[in-house]
C-alpha cells in the first residue's frame, strides 16, 4: 500500500531540537505499522473493497502516527491554562427564543450512533433492540419520536443511524418492520479499524476478513470521518439539509428540540454541543473547559491523576458534556477537506480473551468544537440526558416514573420531586437475563428516593417502594419480596422466602433494621 507512507510522522519529529531515544523509535514502529497495514490490504480480493479499506486503514495509520508522536514528545494539557467557561460559552437553556419557522426542520437531519452491543449488560446484538418500555426499544421510540415531529409540522426530517461492524446486520435486519412507516432511514457503517497489541504496538489481526474481536469501531469521534467517506455527508447537502443533530441511540432524552436549532440559526454558531449540570454520578463526563480563550471538551483519560479530584468536582466543572452535538453540514464539509480534523487521541487499554493487552485509540465528536465558528455549550435540563447504560437505569425507565407520548419519555406529574431516584443495583442483576429473571414485575417507585439491592434477591409482582429501601442478602443466602409488598424505609437482610402477601415487609423472619 503505496500511499500509507510516514511522511506526516516525520513532519512532526523533524522539527524537535533533539531526538531522544523514544523520538528515534517512533520511525521504525510507524514503518513496522505500514507495512503490516499494507499487508493487510492485499489480503482484499475485490478491488472496490481493497480501495475501501485502503481509505480505512490510512486513516487509521493517520492516528496510530498522531499517537506515536504524541507519546514520544509527551504532549499533554497544561493544567494551569484549563479554566471554567466563560458566560459566553455556555448559553441557558432557558435563555433561548421560542422557534419562530418550524419549516427550518425541513434543513435538519437527526443521527444516531448506534454501534454499541450492550456488552456491559450482557447483551450479544445492537443495544438499540433492547426493549425499554412498553414493549418498544430504543430504534422504536427514535422512529416514533421523528415520525410524530414530521406529522405534527409537515416536515421530512431523515433519520440517519451509524452502524459499526458489530451492528450493521443487526440493524438492517431491524429497521425492515419499518419499511410502510413515513420516515425515511439511512444507514452507514463507521470505520473498523485494528486493535493494537501493546507489547508490539503492530496490528492484532492478520488479514481483513480476521475474526471480528481483533477489529473495534474507533469511538463516535469517528462520525465525521465515516460521514464524509460513506458519501452520506454529500448526500445530505444534496438534499439540502443544513443541520444535524448527533446523539447516542441510548440516551432516551435527547429529542429534537427546534429552540436549539432556532438558537444555532440565530447565533450562527457551527457547533452546539448540549451541557447538563453535573452531579456525584457524572463526575466521570467529559466537560467543556475555555484553554487559552478557547473552549474545549476535556475528557477524563486527558487529565493527569494528580488533578483528578479537581476535575470531579463540581466547583471548576460544573456542566458535563451528554453528547448531544448540533452541527452545521457546510462547515464540516469545508473542515473535512480543508483542514481536516484533529481530535483528541483516548487511549483504550483492553483485554482479549486470552489476556493479552492491546491498545484502542479512539476520539470523541465533542472535542470537534475546537475546528467550528462560534463553538458553545447549551445548558439544557437534565431530562436531556436518560442514557440506560446499566440495568440499574433500565429499571428507572421502565418503571412508573415515566409514561410515554409519542415516543417520548415523560415524568410522571403525580411524581412530587424533580429528581428522579437513586437506583443502585448489585452484580446480580447486571446482565439483562438476570434483571428479567429477579423482577416478576417492575415495581412501583413513584415515591422511592433511594433503592439499593445487592445479593441473591428476586421481587414478586406488584411490589411499591417507598423512600430508602436497601435490602441485602449476604452470601449464601436468598431474599424474595412477595407479591404485592409495599416497602418503605427499610433496610432488610436475611435469608428468607416470604409466602404471605404483607402489606408491611418490615416483618421480623427478616433480619430488619
Amino acid at each position: 500500500m503505496a500511499t500509507l507512507r510516514p511522511d506526516s510522522l516525520n513532519a512532526r519529529v523533524r522539527g524537535t531540537s533533539h531526538i531522544d531515544f523514544k523520538t528515534a523509535t517512533t520511525g521504525v514502529q510507524g514503518k513496522a505499522m505500514r507495512n503490516e497495514l499494507s499487508r493487510l490490504v492485499s489480503t482484499v480480493q475485490d478491488p472496490d473493497q481493497r480501495r475501501a479499506f485502503d481509505v480505512e486503514m490510512q486513516s487509521f495509520f493517520y492516528l496510530f502516527t498522531r499517537y506515536l508522536s504524541e507519546r514520544a514528545q509527551s504532549q499533554e494539557l497544561v493544567w494551569d491554562r484549563i479554566k471554567s467557561p466563560g458566560d459566553d460559552q455556555i448559553v441557558p437553556y432557558a435563555s433561548l427564543p421560542a422557534p419562530k419557522d418550524m419549516s427550518l426542520l425541513n434543513k435538519l437531519a437527526v443521527l444516531k450512533v448506534n454501534g454499541g452491543l450492550g456488552t456491559s449488560m450482557g447483551m450479544t446484538g445492537a443495544k438499540s433492540a433492547l426493549e425499554v418500555k412498553d414493549d418498544m426499544t430504543f430504534l422504536d421510540l427514535t422512529v416514533r419520536q421523528i415520525e410524530h415531529l414530521n406529522t405534527t409540522n409537515r416536515a421530512d426530517v431523515p433519520l440517519i443511524l451509524m452502524t459499526s461492524f458489530n451492528t450493521h446486520e443487526d440493524t438492517l435486519r431491524i429497521i425492515k418492520k419499518y419499511a410502510n412507516q413515513q420516515l425515511r432511514i439511512t444507514t452507514f457503517n463507521q470505520s473498523r479499524y485494528p486493535r493494537i497489541a501493546k507489547e508490539t504496538l503492530l496490528p492484532v489481526p492478520k488479514s481483513a476478513d480476521d475474526d471480528k474481536k481483533n477489529w473495534y469501531p474507533p469511538g463516535h469521534g469517528d462520525v465525521f470521518n465515516a460521514l464524509l467517506h460513506s458519501g452520506v455527508l454529500e448526500q445530505l447537502l444534496a438534499e439540502g439539509r443544513e443541520y444535524l443533530f448527533i446523539s447516542n441511540s441510548d440516551n432516551l432524552g435527547a429529542v429534537v428540540d427546534e429552540k436549539i436549532l432556532q438558537h444555532m440559526i440565530d447565533s450562527q454558531s457551527e457547533f452546539i454541543m448540549e451541557v447538563t449540570d453535573k452531579t456525584k454520578a457524572d463526575v466521570k463526563g467529559g466537560t467543556l473547559v475555555d484553554y487559552d480563550g478557547k473552549v474545549r471538551l476535556l475528557e477524563v483519560a486527558q487529565v493527569p491523576s494528580e488533578h483528578m479530584e479537581d476535575f470531579k468536582s463540581v466547583r471548576k466543572f460544573k456542566i458535563f458534556n451528554t453528547n448531544n452535538l448540533w452541527v452545521n453540514l457546510r462547515a464540516l464539509k469545508h473542515i473535512m477537506e480543508a483542514e481536516g480534523m484533529e481530535l483528541e487521541i483516548i487511549v483504550n487499554p483492553k483485554a482479549m480473551d486470552d489476556g493479552t493487552p492491546v491498545v484502542q485509540l479512539e476520539t470523541a465528536a465533542g472535542a470537534a468544537i475546537k475546528h467550528f465558528r462560534n463553538g458553545h455549550g447549551v445548558n439544557v435540563p437534565r431530562s436531556r440526558f436518560l442514557p440506560v447504560k446499566s440495568c440499574s437505569d433500565l429499571l428507572l425507565i421502565k418503571s412508573d416514573i415515566y409514561s410515554l407520548e409519542h415516543g417520548q419519555l415523560v415524568i410522571n406529574p403525580s411524581r412530587m420531586f424533580e429528581t428522579t431516584p437513586v437506583i443502585k443495583l448489585g452484580d446480580h442483576f447486571k446482565k439483562i437475563q438476570q434483571f428479567q429473571k429477579r423482577f416478576k414485575k417492575i415495581p412501583k417507585i413513584l415515591e422511592l428516593d433511594h433503592l439499593t439491592v445487592t445479593g441473591d434477591v428476586y421481587f414478586g409482582r406488584n411490589v411499591t417502594l417507598r423512600g430508602t429501601v436497601i435490602v441485602v442478602a449476604n452470601e449464601g443466602q436468598r431474599i424474595d419480596i412477595p407479591d404485592g409488598c409495599v416497602l418503605e424505609n427499610r433496610l432488610l437482610s436475611g435469608n428468607l422466602t416470604m409466602t404471605v402477601p404483607w402489606i408491611s415487609c418490615g416483618d421480623a423472619r427478616f433480619d430488619s433494621k
